[in-house]
């Protein structure tokens, strides 16, 4: 699918509470870095992981699941499989009255969800990681190597030898 650079920014600027669903305790996995990211930013991140239950990460208590989670919630972001998706959409739909967003990670899509979202109204962005939106859409990214669609962490080498 694709999404307008103008609704992406939309979403991000009108969202305050992030729930990230399947988000880790460990620095170097991508759900970790990017909830940090995202609480850098001012977003209240709230973590949900069962394995992690009771922790504390970027000062919020890591819940078991949606439903315990006891604050209104502007944008699930689901870092899990893609068939854990509908469960995840059922219980934010069924949890959060103001909810506005459901964002499902890079590599990360489930249709039928993204319908049923849709249909009570919320946005839904599908393979896309909301740090590189904010990183891209509000400067932080300058436009060499990243308009080729290629996101790379490897340093390049010259061919002038």
């Amino acid at each position: 699918m694709t999404y307008s650079d103008n609704s992406l920014k939309m979403i991000l600027n009108r969202t305050r509470v992030i729930a990230v669903v399947g988000v880790s305790m460990n620095p170097v996995r991508p759900s970790y870095y990017v909830a940090r990211y995202l609480f850098f930013k001012g977003y209240r991140v709230i973590p949900v992981n069962p394995r992690h239950f009771g922790e504390t990460l970027f000062g919020e208590k890591v819940v078991g699941s949606l439903r315990e989670v006891n604050a209104p919630v502007d944008m699930i972001d689901i870092f899990r499989a893609s068939n854990a998706v509908p469960p995840i959409v059922d219980d934010a739909l069924e949890h959060f009255s103001a909810l506005e967003t459901i964002w499902m990670q890079i590599g990360v899509e489930h249709d039928q969800a993204r319908v049923k979202a849709e249909a009570s109204g919320l946005s839904v962005i599908m393979n896309r990681c909301p740090k590189f939106e904010y990183q891209r859409l509000f400067g932080e990214l300058r436009k060499g190597g990243f308009n080729t669609g290629i996101i790379s962490s490897k340093l390049q080498t010259s061919h002038l030898g």
